[in-house]
């Protein structure tokens, strides 16, 4: 499978492709010009035929999106370096890519009464014969083997024991949790040390040890693993339409603070995507 491509406009950071059939623009960089860069985004994805343009930029640069024709679908309070919110935009290129059918806004609204009955002092164990443990080098050939068992598809690479061994090397924490030996559900802690957040992300449970609340445990587990580090806000992107995950941060305490519509290529299609947020 070709994945979308990471790569620079100017010193900024994009994501595109025709998976997610969309331009994200991961970072901009403070030196950019950020009309410059919406001009030049919005242009790629005119030659390409993408269909969304999603951006997650600090909100000082949210009016000059927003006099663009994108919106506003997500802010999360101090999200850079525990100072300044972080908005989520998007522009659909395509109008029906912007739109949800009656069933999804019901099952989204769903989802989230449901997230907002967990609590935050809600606690979970690991049954016997289980252990939690930070992953490394020599995991992630395992690591690749349970996402491909678990994921058709998904919006990076991480079926590729390569790339997950260059994000562990940069800013990526994997963890997993093993029975007998074996790692039956891992996640990763996505850390930007600049800006002073992470992303609890990548998280996957096997078939048959979903049920013991392992996620729930790994999210806690990486919870306080980043907590020495100076990172000041934990967020993630969770799939609208599961219960399971967005129940997970609803009772570890986070915020719910937005739906990104139809935005990640993920599982067997494009997918909506919750953003959760909470204080470090």
């Amino acid at each position: 499978m070709i994945f979308d491509q990471i790569e620079l406009i100017s010193k900024s950071t994009i994501q595109h492709g025709p998976n997610n059939d969309r331009v994200y623009l991961m970072k901009i960089h403070p030196d950019d010009n950020p009309v410059e860069i919406i001009e030049s985004v919005e242009r790629l994805a005119d030659e390409k035929g993408y269909t969304k343009i999603f951006a997650k930029v600090p909100v000082r640069y949210s009016e000059y999106f927003l006099g663009r024709g994108f919106r506003l679908e997500a802010l999360v309070p101090n999200f850079y370096k525990g100072i300044e919110d972080g908005c989520f935009l998007g522009k659909f290129i395509d109008r029906s890519r912007g739109m949800l059918s009656q069933d999804e806004q019901r099952l989204f609204s769903e989802v989230k009464n449901v997230s907002w009955e967990g609590s935050s002092n809600d606690t979970a164990s690991l049954p016997p014969a289980y252990e939690i443990v930070e992953l490394g080098e020599a995991d992630l050939n395992e690591v690749a083997l349970l996402y491909r068992k678990v994921f058709n598809v998904y919006p990076f690479p991480i079926f590729n024991e390569e790339y997950l061994l260059e994000t562990m090397r940069d800013n990526v924490r994997y963890f997993g949790v093993r029975y007998e030996g074996d790692i039956v559900a891992v996640s990763s802690a996505e850390i930007d040390f600049q800006g002073s957040n992470v992303e609890m992300t990548d998280f996957a449970t096997l078939p048959e040890f979903r049920g013991k609340n392992l996620s729930y445990i790994l999210l806690n587990k990486m919870m306080s693993s980043v907590s020495s580090l100076g990172i000041r806000t934990a967020y993630t992107i969770a799939r609208a339409s599961s219960f399971g995950m967005n129940k997970t941060f609803g009772k570890s305490g986070f915020e719910f603070k937005g739906t990104l519509v139809n935005n990640t290529f993920i599982g067997e299609s494009i997918e909506s995507m919750n953003i959760w947020y909470k204080g470090v």
